[in-house]
Order: C-alpha cells, then structure tokens, then sequence
C-alpha cells in the first residue's frame, strides 16, 4: 500500500508541475493530523501540523481557515440567513434553534504556532484569521501548528453525529481547513451552508477511536493489517487495546473526510482497469439488502465517467452510509440511507455523488462562485449515465432540467448563474441555476457544436484541467479548441444574464414551386438554428443555420448548411425548392436540445 501512495505522489507532483509552467499557480498544503475521539461526548481533541507553500507572486503577512462547525450553534451567520431567508430554508435556523448547547458544534483553538514561533488569532464565527509572524515570501514555505478541541454537532447539514441512520459520525469539514488564496485573492468566506473550495495537498491523519468502531475515509489505510474490519485479515498475534490508532494517507486531495459507526459492514468490489470499491453501511438498517444490491451498478457509474470524462487516478473510492442527502468529497461519498429507500433513488444519488468526482472534485472549481460547473455538470453526466446503464431510453436525458427551467423563468424571478451561491435569494433560484441551467448549458453546448466535439471537450476539458482550479472560460476555451467555433458569447448571454431564448416561424409562402421560410428570434439571445421541414410523404429534410459570430458550423451529417444568421437581426428568410403543397409541418430545433421558452411558436403545419 505504501508503494501506491509513494506512486501516485510521483504522479500527481509530475503531473502539477508540467500543468504549473503551462497554466496558472496555485497553493501547496501538506497537513498532518492526529485526533483523539471521545465517543461517548461525541468531541475530539487533535493536533494539526500543515506546511503551507505560497506559490503565489505575492508575500502573505497573515492566512485563514475556515471552521466549519462553529456554524451549527444560535446567532451565526448560517442560522441567521436561514431564519430570516425568503423560502423554506428556515428549516436550518429552526433546527439549530431547537438544539441543546451539547449538540452545538464547536471548533476551540487552544494555541498556535508559525516555524515555532507563537502567533497571535482571532475567531470570527467560522473563520480564523492568523496574524504570521514572519510574511510567507512569493515561491517559500511555513510550518503552521495548532491543537484544537471539537465538539461535533448535531446532524444539521451534511455532517455531525448521529445521523438519521444513527451513524454516529459523518464527519466532513470537521477539522481547522486553510482557506484558499488564489489569482483573486482570499477566499475566507463564511460558511451559510452550501458550497467548498480547497487547496491541493496530501493529508496524513491519524484517528484514535474506541476498538469497535469500523472507520472509512478518504486516503488509504496504511496499517490495515493491524487493524481488521474488512481492510484485511488482523495480523497474528495482535490484540487491541481500548482504541486503535487509524493511520490514513490521502495524496494530491483538496480535503478529507471520514465516518464511524460500530455497526458498519465493510464490502469491497474491485473493478478492472480501476479502482477497488469500498462500501459502507449499517448492519441493522432496514436499507441493507438495497445497499448490497446496488454495488454493481454503482461500479458501473464510476467505469462510465472515468470512459467518458477521464480516467480516476486513485487506487480506492468509497461509498459510505453518512451525512444527510448525499454529498461528494475526497475519494469518497456520504449517502444517507432513509433519503434514499428505493433502488430507484439510490442509484440516482448514487450516480450523481460519483459523478461529483469528476466535478467538482477532481477539477476543484470554485463551487462558490461557479456552482453550476459543479452541480450542473454532474446533472448532466449523471442523467446520461443512468439513461445508459439503466437503459432508460430518453432522447433527451436532462429533459427535466429544461422543464425547471421553464417553469423558475415563467416566475420572473430567475437571477444570472454567476451569482455567489450564498447570494441568492430564493433556494429554488439557486437550484435552478446550479442544477437545472447548469446542465442544460452542457447539452445545449453539445447542440451548438455537435455530438462528436462535445464529447471530445469533456476529455480535453478534463486533461487540461484536472487538479488545477479551472474557471469558466478555461472550459469554454476547452470546448473552442476541440469544435474550431467562437463561443463566448455563448458563456456570456447564458451565465452571466437571464436574457431567453425564443425563436419562431413567422410566416411561410409558396411562390412558383418554391416555399420561402421568415423566422424571428424573439428572445433576446441568439443561438444557431437546427430546422426540419416535413413532407406530405412522411419524408423529412433538416437544415442547420449558424450563429454568424460563431464564424463556423458544427459538423453535418445530413442536414443542409445555410447562410448564417447576426443575433442582431430579429428575421431570417431562406427559400427551399419545394412546393408549399407538399410540406406538412416546419418545426424549430426537433430534437427539443434549445432551452426556447415557448416551443409552441416553433412548429407550424401548413
């Protein structure tokens, strides 16, 4: 095992080098962590060591980390934006309100040092904010040291103890996390309970728990042989005293999370060309038949992202019983097991969570700031893996992300896809964008560029900027590479304002044999145009008119090429050589890929 990690260090560090001199800088943390659990009070005292590498141009005189727990408890920011939120997210506030002070989460630094010398901090709610005492100069390292005493909340959002299954620790973002400094600066943003953002590092943890508990984590087990539990078989001769000492290591990750519950059962499956698959769950949930039922397809769903998108790079991945939802972190998923009672809804969040590993893990975007390239690009792949490997047969397998759409945009209260996620004001408004828009972005892309180049942008996407923080217009500079089209006015009009798309037939003549086709674009957005003209014989003919600023066409296969149309120009006329007599219906975009607003202007029969 330790000749896996050693590998895949080399890999990754090689990897992060070639990337660094082609593209942008980023941070380097190497944390080293030993915690000491008390089960009984649900809190842990630990020690943090984190050497900190400032590859940035800039000399730093202070840092942040983010303390995530601190949010769960009456005042702060997260309960307060929840109690006084426009929607049903004052369930949070109401729950946190409701808890004892002893289900309260709290995060204590107890002292700190920089190289040794002691620092002085302060704690603002969720984020602690270290005065250096020496500035970290552009291209040096420092040695951060801490200990610190947590007590684990109450299971309120995403992770805490004694969750709805009675697990009793789902524990993610559960220790004193470095927040990001990046090309734009800080990003010590307090946590009101939605998205992350981490630096790339290895992470050696120690967890030191009662004999009982079984414990799955991100990283790879390095003593599995001194410990059992399903890792592997216990070596002669060892007898545990009251705790074991669980010794991971988790190479070239932004985070690490782990679960305990005396009651896991351990499953593994390995998979060919790919990783061993780890799955966690509890003994006596009444879920158990269904999680040991799903692994097989839940193996298939990490083979179809690593064919379609890139391969995984680790040796392991786990699914574990945990947390509330389901939520994707490093090597790993929490998945709760009563959200989830039907096989049909397991293999959804089941699909969705591994896909996460794609995006936004293994790219580590900013899901603050650009969460639809996190949530929104898992919808989609997610929708096509399980219209593939559960034969589903949709044409169109996002089909329900357009049908959100429509419906949020109707209300008039759609806010741009670039807004914060903390910032919107509605939690459907954030859905909505994050989610649904989010997806259609991917599948009307590949409408604007075609099948072929759309496939080969998510594998160019994914080789450019794996482990390397991409933002928004590295994959759209991804997908311009691959098709040979100017696309960025497509990554403007839809995420960075509400303007709609809405085209129709306005009017159809027949003149001497000949039909002339007037079309308006009505929405303020512009997009190129797929049309099918039907014959009274049953026979269709397909045409494809491009945006003119796209300055090129997507691939044809049979369909007939036109003149281009400015999005400056509200009509567009084009002539076809075939009496109006024999044309039964003209219909706009009939594969239904163009999120239009009203696609009952986009068919006339004649």
């Amino acid at each position: 095992m330790k000749n896996i990690v050693f590998f895949l260090f080399l890999f990754f560090f090689g990897f992060g080098v070639s990337q660094e001199n082609e593209w942008r800088w980023q941070q380097e943390v190497g944390y080293n962590m030993v915690i000491d659990v008390d089960v009984e009070s649900h809190t842990y005292k630990g020690t943090q060591r984190l050497v900190y590498t400032n590859n940035s141009p800039d000399d730093l005189d202070r840092v942040f980390y983010h303390l995530y727990f601190n949010a769960f408890k009456p005042g702060t920011d997260l309960e307060q934006n929840s109690r006084h939120s426009t929607d049903e997210s004052r369930t949070m506030s109401k729950n946190i309100l409701m808890l004892h002070e002893k289900d309260w989460g709290d995060v204590q630094i107890k002292w700190m040092l920089q190289d040794g010398v002691a620092v002085e901090f302060k704690v603002e709610e969720t984020i602690l904010e270290v005065a250096l005492a020496n500035p970290i100069k552009a291209g040096e390292s420092t040695v951060l040291e801490m200990e610190f005493f947590v007590q684990t909340p109450a299971m309120i959002r995403r992770s805490g103890k004694n969750s709805e299954d009675n697990v009793a620790f789902s524990m993610s973002q559960w220790y004193p996390k470095l927040c990001q400094y990046d090309d734009e600066g800080w990003h010590a943003n307090p946590y009101i309970g939605r998205e992350f953002y981490g630096i790339w590092g290895d992470f050696d943890v120690t967890i030191n728990i009662d004999k009982d508990y079984v414990v799955a984590a991100s990283g790879y087990l390095q003593n599995p042989e001194l410990i059992g539990h399903g890792y592997a078989p216990l070596k002669e001769a060892v007898v545990h005293d009251d705790k074991i000492a669980w010794h991971f290591i988790a190479p070239n990750v932004h985070d690490f999370s782990w679960a305990a519950d005396p009651d896991f059962v351990h499953d593994y499956r390995d998979i060919k060309d790919g990783p061993r698959m780890h799955f966690f769950y509890k003994n006596d949930s009444e879920h158990v038949d269904l999680w040991k039922d799903f692994q097989a397809n839940a193996a298939k769903f990490l083979s179809f992202f690593s064919e379609k998108i890139g391969k995984y790079p680790y040796a392991q991945y786990s699914v574990i019983m945990a947390g509330d939802g389901g939520m994707e972190y490093a090597m790993c998923t929490f998945i709760d097991g009563v959200g989830h009672p039907t096989m049909r809804s397991l293999y959804s969040v089941t699909s969705h969570e591994i896909a996460h590993t794609w995006f936004q893990f293994l790219m580590a975007t900013n899901e603050s700031k650009h969460s639809w390239m996190d949530e929104g690009f898992t919808s989609y792949i997610d929708d096509v893996a399980m219209n593939v490997i559960l034969n589903e047969g949709k044409a169109l397998p996002n089909a329900n992300a357009y049908k959100d759409y429509f419906r949020w945009v109707a209300t008039g209260l759609e806010e741009p896809m670039t807004t914060h996620a903390d910032r919107f004001k509605f939690n459907t408004g954030y859905g909505m964008s994050a989610y649904d828009k989010g997806s259609i972005f991917l599948s009307q892309l590949q409408y604007i560029i075609g099948k072929e180049n759309f496939d080969n942008t998510l594998k160019k996407y994914f080789n450019d900027w794996s482990f390397r923080h991409p933002k928004p217009n590295d994959f759209i500079r991804s997908a311009e590479r691959i098709s040979g089209l100017e696309l960025d006015w497509y990554l403007l009009d839809w995420t960075q304002s509400t303007m709609t798309i809405d085209y129709s037939i306005n009017s159809v003549y027949g003149v001497d044999n000949k039909t002339k086709v007037v079309l308006k674009r009505i929405g303020q957005m512009g997009m190129p145009i797929d049309i099918r003209i039907v014959l009274e014989s049953g026979d269709s003919l397909d045409y494809t008119i491009p945006m003119t600023k796209m300055r090129g066409s997507k691939p044809l296969n049979s369909s007939t090429l036109l003149e281009s149309w400015s999005w400056a120009k509200p009509y567009y006329e084009f002539w076809v050589d075939i009496d109006s007599d024999n044309i039964s219906n003209i219909l706009i975009d009939p594969k239904n890929e163009m999120a239009d607003i009203n696609r009952i202007n986009n068919s006339l029969d004649l």
